[in-house]
């Protein structure tokens, strides 16, 4: 570990004089970027990640010098990767740079995949808004490429957060938007029900009892198959519940379904608002 250490110095030194010394640009950049990828290199293998990421920056700058602009933007992202283990906050900052690179270069895709890296890492510091911002970039990088299944996946992450935020009719629009995108692809057909439960839950959390009746006329119209599915049922025994004031009959619904699909953290976070917004209610009409 320490001679990894020490020759990830040795490296990193010499390429700092190569940069700082005479000679012709390009030449010393090329010789500089080759000593720093090997001192990066040596820094990883110690383990010394924030070490690693800081040469992986200081290689993205000599590629820049080259007009190598794509590996430029590859050092970044290995910069990212070493951050990650130590410092979300240093891990996004190259990311974006990486992204800014890879959107000037027209490569869209890159942007992408690491738009929605970036998403995950704010996702896990349970910062919803920026988490749902470069999501949704994500999947509009992806659809520039017409990666519509990706981009969707990202869109779907959008609205599992926004529901968590009490945002529902954004989460309902995307359901129910990527629910009929998918329909017309055989690949993709299965997800269905899946992504119209999931809009239906959402529905049941906004607590209106026509709008829920409403919605699942439309997905009835949407898809012919999905008044015979459990989801489809489940639903429907959920609105009646709810028309009815009828706790225990909620919960009696929900458990059932529950033990032949298991539900999983996501819907049984949605349900319980579900629940105790109907409990609020009954106790409500007691009272008055």
């Amino acid at each position: 570990m320490g001679d990894h250490i020490r020759r990830g110095e040795e490296f990193e030194k010499k390429a700092d004089k190569r940069i700082n010394g005479w000679g012709l640009l390009g030449s010393k950049y090329e010789d500089a970027a080759d000593l720093l990828t090997q001192s990066a290199n040596q820094f990883k293998l110690a383990k010394s990640w924030d070490k690693a990421g800081s040469v992986f920056i200081k290689l993205s700058n000599c590629h820049l010098k080259l007009d190598s602009r794509h590996e430029a933007a590859t050092a970044y992202v290995d910069a990212a990767s070493c951050y990650k283990k130590t410092s979300t906050k240093g891990a996004i900052s190259c990311y974006l740079q990486a992204v800014d690179i890879y959107v000037d270069m027209g490569r869209y895709s890159n942007a992408a995949k690491y738009c929605k890296e970036i998403g995950e890492l704010y996702e896990l510091e349970q910062n919803s808004d920026k988490a749902i911002m470069y999501f949704e970039k994500a999947a509009d990088y992806f659809e520039f490429q017409e990666s519509n299944s990706l981009a969707n996946k990202c869109k779907l992450k959008v609205a599992e957060i926004s529901a968590q935020l009490e945002q529902y009719q954004k989460a309902i629009q995307i359901y129910e938007d990527v629910a009929r995108q998918s329909l017309n692809n055989n690949l993709l057909k299965y997800g269905v029900r899946g992504y119209l439960l999931n809009a239906g839950i959402c529905q049941l959390c906004r607590g209106d009892v026509v709008a829920i009746t409403n919605a699942l006329e439309q997905y009835e119209n949407l898809d012919p198959t999905f008044s015979r599915t459990r989801e489809y049922k489940f639903l429907s025994d959920l609105a009646t519940a709810i028309d009815e004031e009828d706790v225990p009959k909620l919960t009696s619904i929900i458990k059932e379904f529950d033990s032949i699909s298991k539900l999983d953290s996501w819907k049984v976070t949605l349900l319980l608002k579900v629940k105790n917004a109907l409990k609020s209610k009954e106790l409500e009409d007691d009272l008055t």
